[in-house]
């Protein structure tokens, strides 16, 4: 995985892997561990960008490409380009309001925010900052009727998709969070080093830690009345995982949501087709960014046969190790109708805010254009397999 050196951030950055290294210089340890690791090894977290690299795209020449579209719609919903900014938990511990920041460079550049239930902001503090509601990222608690409640909200203040994360039955192992303190069990010694690494970031302590609201997950302020740290809600979400969920209970689910419905956390083909007899409105091929089962498939690997299981039954999203426009092109390419950003916009708004987040949308934006127009292609919804160079 190709990471930027300080040596190419002299003047402004380029991409969202400059980006990367910004949020590095900036955050604490603990928190950018947070966002960059994966779990175990983080081999499968490495292979969503390396076999995104991998794949080659097929230039063509002497076509007339004088006119490129990259508008299309997912799930009814209207895209400028074919990039949706993926859900990220503790967004707002990264830059202040973090998820407002997201949501409001999200909508100038014409494309969706999902909010995620562990987000700093509320759902409707991120609503009332846009005029394009958010999406809503939920997971099956076994605090059922909090479930329903946070639904509840969500249509409330109009979001129109809901996008159910299924791959958390068990949390993976994230050893980066072990050591950095974060999970398990924490001595005094350990805190104390949370503490110093804290306060060692005297900027992000000043604009985030002090600089605005408090640090608590606003969608989750009900369920944990009381609780005044990040770290006992996290306690709470983290006892909310409910291994016994199975494809059945997206019948409950469809009981409490009359919007459309995406189901996050697919790499299986026949998994694919029980979405679809399950009666989802879409998937998302995604293993979480690398971040719960590790030596599973990359996004990439497991897209093709995804989308071949499940036709035009249902519509296909990916994400996992998009860095650039051109992944996003190799993506569609494979089988998908958009991607999710995760990763690409935390750094962005760690590093530089709302801004950050707008300049790595128009960067995407600026690659799928060069991508469009040297594999010959005019409209990304034309994208199929011709656009690569795949093996026999």
């Amino acid at each position: 995985m190709r990471l930027s050196s300080d040596r190419h951030l002299g003047l402004a950055p380029a991409t969202p892997s400059d980006y990367r290294e910004l949020a590095r210089r900036r955050l604490p340890r603990q928190l950018f561990d947070y966002i960059d690791g994966g779990a175990y090894s983080e081999a499968t977290m490495a292979a969503n960008v390396d076999d995104l690299e991998a794949v080659q795209l097929r230039q063509r020449v002497l076509r007339d490409v004088s006119e490129r579209r990259q508008a299309t719609e997912v799930l009814g919903q209207p895209l400028a380009l074919p990039v949706i900014l993926g859900p990220v938990g503790l967004g707002g511990m990264f830059a202040t309001r973090a998820e407002v920041a997201a949501a409001r460079a999200a909508e100038a550049a014409g494309v969706p925010f999902v909010e995620s239930t562990v987000s700093i902001c509320s759902v409707e503090e991120v609503a009332e900052a846009t005029t394009r509601p958010p999406w809503f990222q939920l997971y099956v608690m076994r605090d059922r009727a909090y479930a329903e409640d946070l639904m509840a909200r969500a249509a409330a203040v109009g979001s129109p998709v809901l996008v159910l994360t299924v791959d958390l039955a068990v949390v993976g192992a994230r050893h980066r969070d072990t050591r950095n303190a974060m999970v398990g069990e924490v001595s005094a010694w350990a805190k104390a080093r949370r503490g110093l690494d804290l306060v060692s970031h005297p900027r992000w302590v000043r604009d985030v830690a002090v600089g605005g609201k408090p640090l608590t997950f606003g969608n989750l302020e009900k369920a944990v009345p009381g609780a005044s740290t990040p770290d006992a809600f996290r306690d709470w979400v983290d006892s909310q995982f409910d291994p016994s969920v199975t494809w059945d209970d997206i019948a409950w689910v469809r009981e409490h949501w009359d919007g459309k419905l995406l189901v996050k956390g697919v790499l299986d083909p026949e998994d694919a087709r029980r979405a679809v007899d399950a009666g989802v409105d879409g998937l998302v091929v995604s293993n979480h960014g690398g971040r719960q089962l590790d030596a599973v498939p990359s996004g990439a690997a497991a897209l093709p046969g995804v989308a071949e299981a499940v036709g035009d039954q249902v519509e296909v999203l990916a994400d996992g190790g998009v860095r650039s426009g051109l992944d996003v092109v190799k993506l569609m390419a494979l089988g998908a109708r958009a991607c999710l950003l995760g990763r690409a916009w935390a750094w962005a708004v760690a590093a530089r805010g709302e801004a950050g987040v707008a300049h790595v949308l128009e960067v995407i934006r600026a690659d799928i254009d060069v991508a469009l127009g040297l594999t010959g292609t005019t409209d990304v919804r034309d994208l199929t397999p011709d656009a690569l160079l795949l093996p026999d």
